[in-house]
């Protein structure tokens, strides 16, 4: 695919380079006049000017007429012509898929949210994501024919350049990312979860220029995706942001991790889950007895729904689930001293019943110099956060080998 995208009279390496450069620029920054590229890029204008007439024949960049400047001729505009290239995100959760096509420009032009899925780690359910990803390809009609890649988030420890999960499908020393991309006949690739939330809050959410982020992402489980000089972190093996596996408590709770402790155990969805289920059995009223029937069947949406609906028992577990993360956000906060930290996942959707005791113990527990320049807001995106985020690494994957 990448040969295609550069194949013309010119294929020198060098050109190749400076086109990939072009259209990163236009990624990150937008559109723009040539004059601008040749001084972003260190290059003549007449290379630039050569280039960009190319890739405007290839169809992938796009003339936008003059802009008015101070004096002197109108200078022409390019970018990104949004017609030419699509990926497609893929974000998969606990119960849920939400399914999104990107344009090259980055708007997103379709998208599915919360299809029914209930995720688990086999064949079967490997089969069923397949047929709903394939589906909602078909349904895209004529413009399937310019899907380029296709990403697709997995929860837990995820090696992005090598394709393999090691927490999800893990059935066979081919990596899933090839078995995907023989299923679907697209190049297909995955990224972990909570980085792929991070990405979109970051190029399309709550993020307004600032360099240094850490997004929590507070669903089932607990993660965190660190953003380091605007560039997604990703530790050696793509395993960075395992936040939630700290080994924090005495306690005797298995994590999903098969250790015992983790911050994941006490400071989570599952764990807000597991809380009130017991509590209940205890005889404590709520009024989730009247939402679900069958407690066997209880969803972090019901507790979600019966939280907001100021639901006392919820009420409580959820803020006490807010000051044991905000103590150990707190710690986060003196490790990176970020300009922002955004905290997003299901459980944000309860608002300030998280929000204010995360903030209550940050400021209680974190040092105030390093804290008073850190902003701690909720998710822009809030369920759309993972699902952007998947076309966003899709299209930043663009030049991959």
């Amino acid at each position: 695919m990448e040969k295609s995208f550069f194949l013309t009279k010119d294929k020198s390496p060098k050109n190749i380079q400076i086109k990939k450069d072009i259209i990163n620029h236009f990624v990150n920054y937008g559109n723009d006049t040539i004059a601008e590229l040749s001084k972003e890029l260190d290059l003549s204008v007449p290379t630039v000017t050569k280039l960009i007439a190319e890739l405007s024949d290839r169809g992938l960049v796009a003339d936008f007429g003059k802009i008015q400047t101070s004096g002197g001729r109108y200078p022409n505009i390019y970018g990104l012509n949004p017609s030419s290239v699509y990926f497609v995100g893929v974000d998969m959760t606990r119960h849920h898929l939400h399914i999104a096509l990107m344009d090259f420009k980055g708007d997103i032009v379709k998208y599915e949210m919360g299809i029914s899925y209930m995720y688990e780690n086999t064949t079967e359910s490997f089969d069923i994501l397949c047929e709903h990803i394939q589906k909602f390809i078909d349904e895209t009609g004529d413009l399937k024919q310019k899907i380029y890649n296709i990403s697709l988030n997995i929860s837990g420890r995820v090696n992005p350049d090598s394709g393999y999960s090691y927490s999800s499908f893990y059935f066979s020393e081919d990596p899933i990312s090839n078995i995907l991309s023989n299923k679907l006949n697209y190049r297909v690739t995955i990224d972990n979860d909570t980085r792929s939330m991070a990405y979109g809050e970051f190029m399309k959410g709550v993020v307004q220029g600032e360099s240094n982020v850490i997004f929590v992402n507070v669903s089932w489980g607990l993660g965190i995706g660190i953003i380091i000089d605007k560039k997604l972190y990703y530790g050696k093996s793509g395993f960075s942001g395992e936040f939630g596996h700290f080994p924090i408590f005495d306690n005797e709770i298995l994590c999903h991790c098969g250790k015992k402790g983790c911050l994941e155990t006490e400071a989570s969805g599952l764990a807000i889950h597991r809380m009130i289920l017991e509590r209940i059995k205890n005889g404590e009223s709520s009024i989730i007895t009247q939402l679900v029937k069958n407690l066997d069947k209880l969803t972090l949406t019901d507790i979600i729904k019966a939280t907001n609906m100021e639901d006392p028992l919820c009420i409580e577990i959820v803020e006490e689930v807010g000051i044991k993360l905000g103590k150990y956000i707190a710690g986060l906060i003196n490790v990176f001293n970020p300009e922002l930290v955004v905290i997003g996942g299901q459980v944000a959707e309860t608002e300030g019943f998280i929000m204010l005791p995360i903030r209550s113990a940050v400021r209680k527990h974190s040092l105030s110099l390093v804290n008073k320049d850190t902003q701690i807001i909720a998710s822009k995106l809030k369920n759309k956060a993972g699902v952007v985020g998947a076309c966003m690494i899709a299209r930043s994957r663009l030049f991959d080998n």
